[in-house]
Order: C-alpha cells, then structure tokens, then sequence
C-alpha cells in the first residue's frame, strides 16, 4: 500500500534519515522501536504527509505523496491517514463528541451520517457515555481513546501513531494496546506505531528497528 524508496531527511547539517527502503501493505500491523534519536517519528511524519522528505521518494497506492504541495498534502492526510500522538491534542473548547467530528468538518462532510459515525466511535471504544464532556473533563486513558476516535473519524486506510502510551500509566497503556490490536485483527485497519513501549511493539505483526537513521 505504502513504499518508501530511499528516504532521506536532514534538518539543516543534521542527516536524521539515511536512505530508508520499506513497504507497508495492507492490514499489517507494523511497531518502529529504537533509541531516541533514532528517527523514528521523523519517519512516521514523512509517511503522514506532515513534511517531505530531502531525497527519495514515498508512494500510496502509486501515487506519489511525497513532491505533492503543503496544500494538496493536507487534503490526501484528511482523507486516508489517521493520526494519534503522545498528547491527546484535543480541542480544549469542544466536547467529546465534537473533537471526533473535527476531520469530517475539515473535509466538508456535514452531512447527518458524521454524527453517527462519531457517536459509534466512541462507543467502539468505551466511551460513549462521556460524549458531552469537555477534554478537562476526561481522564489521560478517556482522551486518548477519543483521540483514536477522531483519527478513525474519516475511515482512513492506515492509522499512524506516534508513542500512542508514552504518557499514560501501565492500565491505561494495555487499554489502549488492546484496542489497536483490535483494530487491527477485527476490523482489518492498516497499523503504524512508533513507541518506547516493549509490550506495544511485541503486537506487531511487522517489526521495524531503528538505529542510527536506518531500519536495523
């Protein structure tokens, strides 16, 4: 589905990444583990479309993403990528119930099938009785589960996620394991991980190491 072809990043002097070449298919279930530093999260953010990278190039389903403008780079992410960070980056003035609904607003789609879709989403994920509460309102666990949530709003192919359990404690952590593995197994979605986490990258069904800007 995805293929990174000799991927290079640097940040000024700094060469983070050294000429990655990988594929992601369909319904894999993929875990990049490694030192900070590594260049784990600067990957993912290449595959997300949220930079280019230097040199190389990265395509979805033939369609290379990589040289595509800021602009039409935003609108492929809305539409077929998912995103869940560390922090829950909700929107501190919104409910529940509307933050899940933030992607289909972006994307035009205000029909009356996105207010369901939200509503079933939180509900997947255990909670639906907190629709109408604020972010502050919600515990570390509750938002990070409204965060997937709003990464699911618009169906995406695949589900990126960066130290998903990097700020939560151990309960909350293997709740929120538990979900991806189910949403993986279950219901088929495409899965990408970075994390620190060894229970979470045990999960994979693909297992990517990072070192030194390159997959050991």
């Amino acid at each position: 589905m995805i293929t990174l072809e000799n991927i290079h990043k640097s940040f000024g002097q700094t060469h983070v990444l050294k000429g990655i070449t990988a594929s992601i298919s369909q319904g894999d279930f993929i875990t990049i583990s490694g030192a900070s530093g590594a260049g784990k999260s600067t990957l993912l953010h290449l595959i997300a479309g949220l930079d280019q990278c230097s040199q190389g190039s990265i395509t979805f389903e033939g369609k290379e993403i990589s040289s595509l403008s800021k602009t039409a780079r935003n609108q492929w992410r809305n539409q077929r990528v998912g995103l869940v960070f560390q922090f829950h980056n909700l929107l501190p003035e919104l409910n529940a119930l509307d933050n899940v609904m933030v992607p289909s607003w972006l994307g035009k789609q205000k029909d009356d099938q996105v207010e369901a879709r939200a509503k079933e989403l939180l509900e997947r994920l255990g909670v639906g009785h907190r629709l109408h509460h604020y972010p502050s309102e919600l515990s570390g666990g509750e938002q990070q589960r409204v965060a997937i949530a709003r990464a699911l709003m618009n169906a995406p192919d695949v589900l990126l996620a960066d130290e998903p359990t990097g700020n939560l404690d151990s309960k909350n952590a293997d709740e929120v394991h538990a979900i991806l593995k189910e949403l993986n197994e279950k219901h088929g979605q495409t899965v990408v991980v970075v994390t620190h986490n060894k229970s979470l990258a045990a999960l994979g069904k693909t297992k990517w190491t990072m070192r030194d800007g390159l997959l050991a």
